[in-house]
């Protein structure tokens, strides 16, 4: 039974630190644009490629 006068402020504690770095990461925007990752992985370069004969020893 004394395990949880250990348990119970420690669980407070770790919550109210996920709750605080939730808040924070909403304060500094980092849900702004979920769907600008996803999508820009797939738009092209259009890089050209190097020259094949650069790779030929």
């Amino acid at each position: 039974m004394n395990i949880l006068l250990l348990l119970i402020p420690a669980a407070l504690i770790l919550g109210g630190l996920g709750l605080a770095g939730f808040i924070w990461a909403l304060n500094s925007s980092q849900f702004e644009d979920p769907e600008g990752a996803a999508e820009r992985i797939l738009i092209d370069d259009h890089e050209e490629a190097p020259p094949e004969d650069i790779y030929k020893s």
